[in-house]
C-alpha cells in the first residue's frame, strides 16, 4: 500500500456561530448535536447577550469543559439575535477555517448536518447553503418547512433563503461578508434579520447560493422563538401587519443599501416606497418571492399599498 493510500482523509475545518441568550434549558442538547458532527473538525464559538437564566455560567462552565468550545467575553446588550450574530462575525477570526456555520441555542442537528452541507458546496461548487428544517413543537407535532423553491431573480431583496441555523459559508464569502459589515457597522445595526440580510449580501455580489431541499435539523418551535415556522394564519397576519406598518419595506430599503443593490428600482432607499413603486412590484411578484403562496401574497400587499396611496 502507497504512503499516498495510507494518508487519512483531511477533515474540513468548521468555525460554529452560536448566539445564546437565555437558553440554558435548550443549549445543552442543542451544543450535544453539534459535537457529535461527523467528518469535520470544528470550533463552536458562543456569544451571550446578558442574561437572567444562567445562560452565561452554563457556558463558561462547558467551554472550560470542551477544549472545541470557546466562549466570547461578555459584551453589550444586543437585544435580538441579528446584533448576536454580527458581534460572532466581527469577533472569530476565519483565519485556518474552511467554513463558517452559524447555529441557533435550542435546535438539534442532524449528526451529519455539516457533512452534507460541505458535501453539497463542493458537488455544486457553491459558496453558501442553506436547507430544509422540520419544525417541532413541545406537543409532538413535526413539519418539514420547505424552503428549496427555485431562487427568484429578486427574491433576496425580499426575503432569507430559509432560517440562518441552516447557513453554511465558504471562507472567501464570510471573508468578504465581515469586510463589508465592518465598514457600515453603525448601519449595520438597524437590520433586525441576519438570515435576511446575509443572503442578499451573497446574492448581490454573485456568490454562489444552493438550497437543499433535505431538512438536516429539528428546528424547535417554543413560545419565545425570535421568528420560528412561518405557518398558520397567526403567522400571515404578523407578516401583513409588519407589511402595513412599513417595517418590513424599510429593511428592504436597509439591506439593499448596506448590500449594494439600492441600484434595483424596486429597492432604491434614496426614494420614498410610494404608489408607482408598488404598482411596479405588484407586477413584478414573481420575481420577488420564491414560493407560490409567498408570490400571491406578495402581489396582494402590492397592491393594497397601491390603493391606499403608498
Amino acid at each position: 500500500m502507497s504512503a499516498r493510500q495510507n494518508q487519512t482523509p483531511v477533515k474540513p475545518r468548521i468555525a460554529v456561530l452560536l448566539a445564546a441568550y437565555n437558553g440554558v434549558r435548550w443549549l445543552e442538547e442543542q451544543i450535544e448535536s453539534i459535537r457529535r458532527q461527523t467528518a469535520v473538525d470544528l470550533t463552536i464559538y458562543i456569544s451571550v447577550d446578558p442574561s437572567t437564566d444562567g445562560t452565561e455560567e452554563w457556558c463558561a462552565a462547558t467551554a472550560a469543559k470542551y477544549s472545541e468550545i470557546v466562549l466570547l467575553p461578555v459584551s453589550e446588550v444586543f437585544g435580538g439575535a441579528a446584533r448576536n450574530f454580527f458581534r460572532l462575525i466581527r469577533d472569530v477570526a476565519f483565519d485556518g477555517y474552511d467554513y463558517v456555520a452559524f447555529s441557533d441555542q435550542d435546535d438539534i442537528w442532524d449528526a451529519d448536518k455539516l457533512e452534507r452541507s460541505v458535501a453539497m458546496l463542493q458537488h455544486y461548487q457553491g459558496d453558501a447553503y442553506s436547507s430544509n428544517v422540520t419544525a417541532f413543537w413541545p406537543d409532538g407535532r413535526t413539519r418539514v418547512l420547505d424552503k428549496a423553491q427555485p431562487q427568484a431573480e429578486w427574491d433576496f431583496l425580499f426575503e432569507a433563503a430559509g432560517p440562518g441555523c441552516t447557513y453554511v459559508f465558504r471562507r472567501g464569502l464570510a471573508d468578504a461578508l465581515k469586510e463589508s459589515m465592518l465598514r457600515n457597522w453603525e448601519l449595520l445595526q438597524s437590520v433586525s434579520l441576519h438570515d435576511w440580510y446575509f443572503y442578499a449580501f451573497a446574492r448581490t455580489h454573485g456568490y454562489k447560493w444552493f438550497i437543499d431541499a433535505h431538512s438536516t435539523m429539528q428546528y424547535r418551535q417554543h413560545q419565545h422563538n425570535q421568528v420560528g415556522a412561518n405557518t398558520g394564519i397567526k403567522s400571515l397576519m404578523a407578516r401583513y401587519k409588519a407589511i402595513q406598518d412599513g417595517w418590513w419595506f424599510s429593511q428592504v430599503n436597509l439591506i439593499s443599501g448596506l448590500v449594494g443593490a439600492d441600484f434595483h428600482p424596486f429597492a432604491c432607499s434614496s426614494k420614498p416606497m410610494g404608489r408607482f413603486r408598488f404598482f411596479a412590484l405588484s407586477l413584478n411578484a414573481c420575481k420577488c418571492r420564491r414560493r407560490v403562496r409567498d408570490k400571491i401574497f406578495f402581489f396582494f400587499v402590492c397592491c393594497l399599498r397601491v390603493i391606499a396611496g403608498g
